[in-house]
């Protein structure tokens, strides 16, 4: 059972296809770690029942030359993702009991390729925060712990956060617990746990994959996007989930590449920016330290760095969290406990939504429904929301103007390795600039991946980011997958159930 928790995804499929072991046997494998991975809190809902029904259908599949490209692969699935007949969350109070009669597109086209689904993974109540902290059922624990710092009697040095908002997925493939992970990115919810996990994460286009049955936080933002042990994996993932989705008015009818075929392209005669922008006031030396290693590493494989500017770049942060708050007031309307989930009763229909809508949402959640009430209000519109989508045209214009004489850009994921569950700030502001690096990309429609690069001084994994031209994932994966090279990043935490 150990060698095949072992196996990437990669590897998992063609070992499958080479009939050296069955999607029962590799399943089942992975149904015991997940079980064993309990005390991370990983899992919302587990679905060890249905993956094992999932995987004897595999199995039978290949029997009869039927498999598709991920036939019998153990998947995890953030709770954003509808899935039919099981428990949809969205790591929220106020979904209690919702069970959808639809699935996602995203994880309809996972299951058509034969895919397995675990279960559904821990995250931010709706994707609301970059730690995995605001989850109704209770934080996600990092399976990476520093060098230092006193044992707490369970294995940690000290727990840390996964990142999020799609913390509960990072924290999975790195504890290796399935061999590929389903998230959102809606400012660098991938990405950020991606670094955070050492592991790799990537956000394509926005409209490059469906948003039809995800539970939507903030419209114009929300992309899935895929986790993996290796830029590899996850090349694999997105070419499954991509695609022309009929029901989502936001989705692009573009060719959709064999993205691991690209990877064999490599990176000479590429052109890589550097943004002098996202060189921030106190960033950390062993950050910068890292951002240059990833430059020298570029430039050794044959690519062309020089610095760019984005001169729009430090307002990114700002007109995120005017735009994405404005977007969750209008999305998070629709829960006043009416048709579904938690209702909590009161004297009259309003106290009712109003006695619902206090218990089911968190208080992050709430925080953010009053900030996008007030800035979409008559009086301050103009001076708010109308003001920061025109810093978002802004900001994408800097992109396409890079863009005109390079290939990608390149910049750290985040200023720092993950923090302790004990040492998570007080002041909202501090824990949003978790984002500084990573907004953007979300904001610009682009894609972006965060490839785990090195260690920062307690031993935890940090990431470099790779940001490209809208629906031009195939290069943004070359480049990824350069630096991976470069960088031979094999190290696995001290709780995984690789060991």
């Amino acid at each position: 059972m150990a060698d095949l928790l072992s196996l990437t995804l990669a590897e998992a499929r063609d070992a499958l296809k080479a009939g050296e072991t069955s999607a029962v046997d590799l399943v089942t494998a992975h149904v015991g770690a997940m079980e064993r991975a309990r005390p991370l809190n990983l899992f919302i809902t587990e679905t060890a029942e249905q993956a094992l029904a999932m995987a004897e259908a595999a199995d039978a599949r290949r029997a009869r030359g039927e498999a598709g490209p991920l036939n019998g692969l153990p998947i995890g699935v953030k709770d954003l993702f509808c899935t039919t007949g099981v428990l949809t969350t969205a790591g929220s109070h106020i979904l209690d009991g919702f069970v959808p009669t639809y699935e996602s597109t995203v994880t309809s086209k996972l299951w058509a390729d034969g895919a397995v689904m675990l279960g559904k993974l821990n995250l931010d109540e709706f994707a609301m925060g970059s730690s995995t902290l605001t989850s109704y059922y209770g934080p996600t624990i990092n399976p990476w712990s520093p060098r230092d710092g006193g044992g707490t009697g369970d294995g940690f040095a000290r727990k840390l956060v996964p990142g999020g908002s799609s913390g509960g997925s990072g924290a999975a493939i790195a504890a290796g617990v399935g061999v590929g992970a389903l998230g959102t990115d809606t400012g660098g919810s991938i990405r950020q746990p991606a670094s955070f996990c050492g592991i790799t994460g990537i956000k394509p286009t926005y409209g490059r994959c469906s948003r039809w049955g995800i539970v939507a936080f903030a419209s114009s933002l929300d992309q899935a996007g895929v986790f993996g042990v290796t830029v590899r994996d996850c090349a694999i993932l997105l070419t499954s989930i991509c695609g022309l989705d009929p029901k989502d008015s936001t989705s692009v009818d573009l060719p959709v590449p064999d993205f691991e075929a690209a990877l064999k392209d490599g990176v000479r005669g590429l052109k890589i920016g550097v943004p002098k922008e996202y060189r921030v006031d106190g960033m950390p030396a062993e950050i910068e330290a890292l951002w240059q290693q990833g430059i020298d590493w570029l430039r050794a494989a044959g690519a062309e760095v020089a610095e760019v500017s984005l001169p729009h770049t430090h307002h990114a942060l700002p007109a995120y969290y005017i735009v994405a708050p404005a977007e969750a007031s209008s999305n998070l309307a629709r829960y006043d406990g009416v048709r579904y989930g938690l209702r909590v009763d009161g004297k009259s229909i309003i106290e009712m939504y109003e006695n619902t809508r206090g218990a089911g949402f968190g208080a992050e959640v709430r925080r953010r429904i009053l900030i996008g009430t007030y800035v979409l209000s008559a009086g301050y519109y103009d001076a708010y929301y109308r003001k920061a989508q025109q810093v978002r045209s802004l900001i994408r214009r800097d992109f396409d103007r890079v863009f005109e004489g390079f290939d990608a850009v390149l910049t750290p994921t985040t200023p720092s390795g993950a923090f302790g569950l004990d040492n998570v700030p007080d002041d909202p502001v501090t824990m949003y600039l978790n984002d500084i690096f990573t907004v953007t990309a979300n904001m610009a429609g682009l894609p972006g991946i965060s490839v785990p690069a090195g260690l920062d001084h307690q031993g935890l994994p940090l990431g470099l980011q790779v940001l490209g031209r809208p629906f031009d994932e195939a290069t943004l994966l070359r480049v990824a997958q350069a630096i991976e090279d470069a960088a031979a990043f094999k190290l696995a935490p001290p709780f995984n159930m690789r060991a």
